[in-house]
């Protein structure tokens, strides 16, 4: 679960558009300069956004602000995917692109950063420490750090995908933005005002985890049972 979170993390595309906003914008129509300065736009939206998550987190809690940034960012993707589709096409080739059109596709982009920095980009680290026990906390959180490899490995193949996918490259980042969602909504316990050391009867009454979680009675059980 916990390893799972950040690894989802990686395969939202938020890390694509933000070391490729540049080739992204020229590919749309913007020029070279005019791509850079959007690239400053969507990384200060990422930032004005990512304070929502710090003044909400505590309110709405985790499993809403995951499903809610989870599906504001597949509609995007989807739109995003419709709107290249139409003028590029397979060819790669839009000839004159209006400029509503670029504003347009910038401005989803824009909305589907601030999803993501609400949602997957703070909360992929927050969940995963509270949900480990603080006997292993140390060496998982290690772990999780250790899943940012996938950045590098996605962000050294993204250029050949998207000469290779074109606009279905968005669509391949949404499939994993659905499957994340799907994930979140099965597996994800609302951790919101659960102390760490009550982590573990979270465990015990969700409705899929309890399968595998035992507890303080079952455990001392066991040990009696196997030592007999």
């Amino acid at each position: 679960m916990a390893i799972a979170i950040p690894f989802f993390q990686q395969l939202t595309g938020m890390n694509v558009i933000t070391f490729y906003a540049p080739v992204l914008f020229r590919t749309i129509g913007f020029g070279s300069n005019a791509s850079l300065m959007s690239s400053m736009i969507t990384g200060g939206f990422n930032a004005l956004a990512t304070f929502v998550s710090i003044f909400t987190v505590d309110k709405v809690g985790r499993r809403k602000l995951f499903l809610e940034g989870s599906a504001q960012m597949f509609i995007c993707q989807i739109v995003i995917t419709a709107a290249i589709a139409s003028k590029f096409g397979v060819d790669g080739n839009p000839g004159t692109l209006p400029k509503w059109y670029a504003f347009l596709v910038v401005g989803f982009i824009c909305i589907y950063v601030m999803g993501f920095a609400w949602s997957w980009g703070p909360l992929g680290w927050l969940v995963p420490s509270e949900i480990f026990p603080l006997e292993v906390r140390s060496a998982a959180q290690s772990i999780n750090v250790s899943v940012m490899i996938f950045t590098f490995a996605i962000a050294q193949v993204f250029t050949s995908m998207l000469c290779h996918m074109k606009f279905g490259l968005f669509i391949f980042f949404a499939i994993f933005v659905l499957v994340m969602s799907c994930f979140i909504h099965k597996c994800l316990p609302e951790t919101k005002g659960v102390p760490i050391e009550e982590m573990s009867v979270v465990w015990q009454n969700h409705s899929y985890w309890k399968k595998f979680v035992k507890s303080a009675s079952e455990e001392a059980k066991a040990k009696v049972d196997n030592s007999c």
